[in-house]
């Protein structure tokens, strides 16, 4: 998921509408499929009449929704976590190789300055 999801999709950047039209088509797969499961699960109980079939399948198909919901709220949560400690992962290396960069530079000078040294001496 990318940052600044929460857009509205007219005034964003253009894969702020893309997010929303993939979202919309994946809840509506997910939400296809538990009903697909809901009237199989119904064919199977042959006793019921068609109300209570009606009620079984919605019954399930909220159930298998919010599951669902549940998981992939847990998926995004955990890819914040992930994206936080390697961000924070990151800015820790680079600041030391920043700081190592920055000691090689400076005995990178202070040999130079050695050499000018030595070399502005007189010899004997």
């Amino acid at each position: 998921m990318r940052r600044g999801r929460h857009e509205a999709p007219a005034g964003g950047p253009p894969h702020v509408l893309a997010d929303e039209v993939e979202g919309y088509l994946l809840a509506q797969a997910h939400h296809d499929q538990a009903r697909r499961e809901a009237e199989d699960l119904c064919a199977r109980m042959p006793w019921l009449t068609t109300a209570q079939a009606e009620e079984v399948a919605g019954h399930y198909v909220r159930k298998r929704l919010d599951v669902t919901r549940q998981l992939l709220l847990g998926t995004v949560r955990r890819a914040e976590q992930l994206r936080d400690e390697y961000e924070s992962r990151y800015a820790a290396l680079r600041h030391a190789l920043l700081r190592r960069h920055a000691a090689g530079a400076c005995a990178v000078l202070a040999c130079a300055a050695g050499v000018g040294a030595l070399a502005g001496l007189p010899i004997r």
